[in-house]
């Protein structure tokens, strides 16, 4: 608990200084700090096996650019337990060092995957730092004391390290980007269940939270060293557009134990997938970003042309998963993305048709509050169509709730049903329990019933109670903003049309 006190400290003294007053850049700073002290404890662990086994090695970083040697010099060479000695720099050299010197250094880094990761971080951006060495000293007085080969330092780290994008989320107002709530993204891992030996890809990774968990999940996993190397190189890939996301995404994986994840900061969209992909992947875990909208460059590289970036990263999706059967993909998307026609309905007939869609998961108002107030679904669907049922759930509010918020956030305790009616939904596909009996929460349809009307995949729950009939306000509220949306489409359309001069 003292770690975690010290580190949040910490933030507080990039809180308070000239250049690192918003979330963002405290963020940002922390993040970088604590990436090159666990590079190098990490490094220091590959030599050391590497001597024992006689075998030579090459660090990654020059020796003068290690973290040891140069916060030694910062905060003085260690004498004992927890003590050091009086500086060799003062402030203006320690500045000087990491604006003039290490940065750069890092920045410039190739030749091997490694490397390539740290100069993804340190490269392509201006780097924040501390305008006042005293702030940054105490900083990095901080970070020096976690021990990365303490499983309880490690542990109390990463729990700092969600809270701190939890808290990116809250205060910057934008979910989508920084954070996923924790219980959607361990209940689409555990139900799609990755695979060590199976590649896993989200095409939107923000800080790489389905990452990270996926790399929880398959760890468990591994029995030998052959499974270690493929989870750490040929397992994790990531794409994000903005470059701050990008940046703590990698970081998250890292300080998660993946030394070189492939995240690559790139506009997925702009890949053609009319024209076929060149990658494929096994399994995708994604919570794509909704509501904007994406120019006719763009919408020109996908079948359906649409500028709502869901319905595009939909299609993106179905292109990636590998051809081979049992390839899946587990995701969030709008509730209007599920009952909206025209474009919207073209791309979801081809997951009935293509693909075995399995289940969807409508979840409640407040779901990802306070960062969204967008409704919801969940969509499980796999590479072995094309679909004959569907399993629907109601994720249903606990009792005396009327949404879920930041003070009642939603948990894994409440996925609880949902999660007992997909293993029975398994067991029977499999031959091996019953049909499961429809329930006030779940309920089995027909790939017949879903075309007839319209492909229409919103929840329509037969079952509900009479005194739940009446809509939500969350549903009405999201049906008026989806008409809106919808309005607003066709304004734009008209107003492109006037203004090329095509009407007369």
């Amino acid at each position: 608990m003292t770690l975690e006190k010290d580190l949040w400290r910490a933030c507080d003294i990039l809180r308070r200084d000239n250049n690192c007053g918003g979330v963002m850049e405290y963020v940002e700073h922390i993040s970088w700090v604590l990436f090159l002290k666990f590079l190098d404890e990490q490094e220091s662990e590959f030599e050391t096996r590497a001597n024992y086994a006689r075998r030579p090695y090459e660090r990654t970083v020059a020796d003068e650019y290690r973290w040891e040697k140069w916060v030694g010099k910062a905060l003085g060479e260690p004498v004992g337990e927890g003590m050091r000695t009086a500086p060799e720099w003062d402030g203006e050299e320690l500045m000087r060092f990491v604006r003039g010197e290490l940065i750069p250094h890092l920045a410039s880094l190739s030749g091997s995957p490694e490397r390539e990761v740290i100069s993804g971080v340190f490269g392509e951006r201006n780097v924040i730092v501390c305008a006042s060495p005293y702030n940054l000293k105490d900083v990095l007085g901080i970070v020096d004391r976690i021990n990365f080969e303490s499983e309880d330092d490690v542990h109390t780290v990463s729990q700092f390290y969600e809270g701190l994008l939890r808290r990116l989320g809250q205060e910057n107002k934008v979910a989508g980007e920084f954070y996923t709530p924790r219980s959607v993204v361990r209940f689409l891992v555990d139900i799609v269940d990755p695979k060590i030996g199976e590649t896993v890809y989200d095409p939107a990774c923000g800080s790489c939270g389905f990452l990270v968990e996926a790399h929880e999940h398959m760890r468990k996993q591994e029995r030998t060293i052959k499974d270690h190397r493929v989870l750490q190189e040929k397992t994790f890939y990531g794409q994000e557009k903005k470059p701050i996301p990008a940046l703590l995404g990698l970081m998250n994986m890292v300080l998660h134990g993946v030394r070189t994840p492939s995240v690559r900061r790139r506009n997925t969209l702009e890949e053609n997938v009319t024209r076929g992909v060149s990658e494929r992947f096994d399994v995708v875990l994604t919570n794509p970003p909704f509501g904007g909208t994406e120019n006719v460059q763009i919408q020109n590289n996908f079948p359906v042309r649409a500028n709502a970036t869901e319905l595009l990263f939909l299609q993106h999706i179905s292109k990636k998963l590998h051809p081979r059967k049992g390839s899946r993909c587990g995701m969030v998307v709008p509730e209007g993305t599920l009952f909206r026609g025209g474009a919207f309905a073209a791309v979801k007939r081809q997951l009935p048709e293509d693909f075995d869609l399995q289940m969807i998961v409508s979840l409640p108002s407040g779901a990802f509050a306070p960062y969204s107030d967008v409704k919801t679904a969940l969509l499980v669907f796999e590479r072995s169509g094309p679909t004959q049922e569907v399993l629907f759930h109601e994720l249903p509010l606990r009792t005396g709730l009327k949404k879920f918020s930041k003070g009642n956030p939603l948990s894994d305790a409440d996925f609880a049903e949902a999660r007992e009616a997909w293993k029975l939904w398994q067991r029977h596909r499999r031959d091996e329990g019953p049909r499961p009996e429809a329930t006030s929460r779940t309920w089995i349809e027909s790939a017949e019933t879903l075309v007839a009307r319209g492909y229409d995949l919103s929840a329509k729950n037969p079952n509900r109670p009479e005194e739940e009939t009446p809509q939500a306000l969350a549903d009405i509220t999201a049906s008026l903003l989806e008409n809106s949306r919808r309005l607003q489409e066709m304004a734009a359309r008209l107003d492109t049309l006037v203004n090329s001069k095509e009407l007369v």
